[in-house]
């Protein structure tokens, strides 16, 4: 859980983000990342979430790296990494996705992409509505 923002970070600076593309760091995180992918998808075909039966802030913190970038949210980074190959954490990322909390918690404060799904001041729970 604690090495998700590092890696899916990384990855996304070295892939997206960097002034100057390099090749080994760029595959350093990509290799971990996908090492991190694997260990997921092993712990996700034995139990629906990452705690086991119950979606926890384990499964928050870690959607919000590894779900987003194997759903094609993150840096278009998920063709990179073979993001299809890891099927339960697919399905893991698509069942959180569609969590009503998650869906209302990707507007908050959010000044990007299709106007209704932003909701760039959030001062009240009505303003999600």
């Amino acid at each position: 859980m604690g090495a998700a923002p590092y890696l899916g970070g990384g990855l996304g600076h070295f892939y997206a983000y960097a002034p100057e593309k390099r090749e080994y760091p760029i595959n350093r995180f990509a290799m971990e990342t996908k090492r991190q992918l694997d260990v997921l998808d092993r712990r996700l075909d034995e139990s629906p979430y990452l705690a086991g039966d119950h979606y926890t802030i384990a499964d928050i913190a870690v959607w919000s790296w590894y779900g987003k970038l194997v759903k094609g949210d993150l840096y278009s980074v998920a063709e990179f990494v073979s993001a299809h190959e890891y099927t339960h954490v697919q399905r893991w990322a698509e069942e959180i996705a569609n969590r009503p909390a998650v869906i209302r918690g990707q507007r908050v404060n959010r000044t990007w992409g299709d106007e209704a799904t932003q909701v760039p001041e959030r001062h009240d729970v009505g303003d999600l509505d």
